[in-house]
């Protein structure tokens, strides 16, 4: 019987772990046991009986090789840029994580007393005051773990302050507010709160259709608004202060989702607009770690007619000493253990501490830059949905490319062979066949100008040699995956094929 081939260097087609299995071959020797084995230490029902024929039998440096080969095929923010319009994936400074990881702070206990953890509180209270003067916006809380999270606290202050405020009659007022672009999160968040949503309609122009809203507000029952600005098709709301005018004079509250936070630090502050509630995500605007379920942090910010029903406890400081006040009455109660994660408040006031006033203002001016760089430089080659000049990210449709028969993913698969991480496709739901590109201000010209080339020779191939596209990606370990099947009826078991691979001893 053969001996399947293994291929002894680095391939997107490196094997299973199991594959690269031979007998006899070990990483490592454990002492010889000192106990029999018997049914007390390792009972029946303990034991596996199924189909497993054994882990895999491989020396250290099979190991250590094989994983290093696959390690080759993950993308990362270290390799290149993610044009992921909405999720800002800008890159996340060293320092940092060395900030992070300073012993005093990384090994601080969360049970510790207030008195052994000033150094601490100090920086959390430094942080809120810092996020406070950016928004504009006087209450805050760091305690929200994730962006989502910071949201559905915002929305749940709003519900306090309209319960509190209109007492009984706050039943009678739980409509929310929320345009067609908005983020899947925030329906989410105002439903699971306690109120009934109404879809706002967007303009031609990508931009909240002021008829409409009024229309809704005279309707009644008003509780508030969910609205980002810049909205999800990277356009600033020019009418802002008439929106939050309207919903304030139909008795009901802003909601504004940060996620965009990334077009305005250092130029825009919320708070001025007439904002009650805003989150942030530290991820997106303030350089923590992205992805990989966590840990996060989602601050939200109140008014101070909001304050007074923040979660606690809150940081305060009282002389030279900081602490921790529960003692708020009216407040919607925790909703996170201890205070949140405190690594990534860490490394979100280095950020801020390391750009300084001018530096963050900056970061936000060559973010609309790049934007903007890109949406001029596809216009031609791409349908540009909205005329308005974007702000920190470019939208545009798969119309062009669509008459050949390519759409939207397509285009992104096709961009892997490039070497890129696709855009964020399908959003907003606004625009058909969208394509949401925001490069951040961590990416360079030269980064820009490869991007923007890519996107021309793949407008270029749809229009000369479709099925090249629609085939795509060609340069990956697999190609087009039938991704709703491969989600919902995942492989989890290699069997070994008896007919090709060697049972030699």
């Amino acid at each position: 019987m053969s001996i399947k081939k293994v291929t002894q260097h680095p391939t997107q087609n490196e094997g299973l772990i199991f594959e690269r299995s031979q007998g006899g071959r070990v990483g490592y020797r454990l002492p010889k046991l000192d106990v029999p084995i018997t049914e007390d230490i390792l009972p029946a029902e303990l034991r596996r009986d199924d189909d497993l024929e054994g882990v895999p039998e491989v020396s250290e440096v099979d190991v250590v090789r094989h994983f290093t080969r696959i390690s080759t095929w993950n993308y990362s923010i270290d390799l290149g840029m993610y044009p992921l319009g909405s999720c800002t994936m800008k890159y996340n400074s060293r320092l940092n994580e060395k900030t992070a990881r300073i012993g005093g702070f990384a090994n601080l206990h969360p049970l510790a007393p207030e008195e052994e953890s000033q150094g601490a509180l100090e920086l959390i209270y430094k942080l809120q005051e810092d996020l406070c003067e950016i928004t504009g916006l006087p209450g805050i809380s760091l305690q929200p773990a994730a962006g989502a999270q910071g949201e559905m606290t915002g929305v749940m202050l709003i519900r306090a302050f309209l319960d509190h405020r209109d007492g009984e009659a706050s039943k009678d007022r739980r409509v929310m507010l929320i345009p067609e672009s908005a983020h899947g999160t925030n329906p989410a968040s105002a439903a699971m709160s306690g109120f009934k949503v109404k879809t706002i309609r967007a303009t031609a122009d990508g931009l909240t259709d002021m008829a409409h809203l009024r229309e809704l507000c005279s309707e009644g029952g008003v509780a508030g608004l969910m609205l980002t600005n810049p909205n999800t098709c990277g356009i600033f709301e020019t009418d802002i202060k008439e929106i939050c005018e309207t919903i304030h004079a139909a008795g009901g509250l802003v909601y504004m989702d940060g996620a965009n936070m990334n077009a305005l630090v250092g130029i825009a502050r919320p708070g001025d607009m007439g904002v009650d509630v805003i989150h942030l995500n530290l991820h997106k605007t303030f350089s923590t770690p992205h992805g990989g379920g966590g840990p996060g942090c989602g601050p939200c910010l109140c008014s101070a007619d909001l304050a007074p029903f923040l979660p606690t406890p809150k940081i305060e400081k009282d002389g030279e000493r900081y602490h921790l006040n529960y003692d708020y009455p009216g407040s919607i109660g925790r909703v996170k253990a201890f205070y949140g994660n405190f690594g990534m408040m860490v490394r979100a006031l280095s950020y801020i501490y390391t750009h300084g006033n001018d530096g963050l203002k900056e970061a936000t001016e060559v973010a609309v830059l790049n934007a903007r760089y890109v949406s001029n430089a596809l216009k031609e080659a791409y349908d540009k949905p909205f005329e308005s000049d974007c702000m920190h990210e470019a939208i545009f449709s798969h119309k062009n490319q669509s008459k050949k028969g390519v759409v939207t993913l397509d285009i992104a698969k096709r961009l892997i062979d490039y070497g890129f991480h696709p855009m964020t496709v399908y959003f907003p739901l606004v625009v058909e066949g969208a394509m949401l590109i925001e490069p951040t201000e961590s990416v360079g010209r030269a980064d820009l100008d490869a991007f923007i080339e890519a996107m021309i020779d793949i407008d270029r191939e749809a229009q000369e040699d479709p099925q090249l596209v629609i085939n795509a990606p060609h340069s990956t370990r697999i190609g087009r995956l039938d991704e709703a099947t491969a989600a919902r009826k995942p492989v989890l078991r290699w069997k070994p094929d008896m007919e090709t691979l060697s049972t030699a001893a």
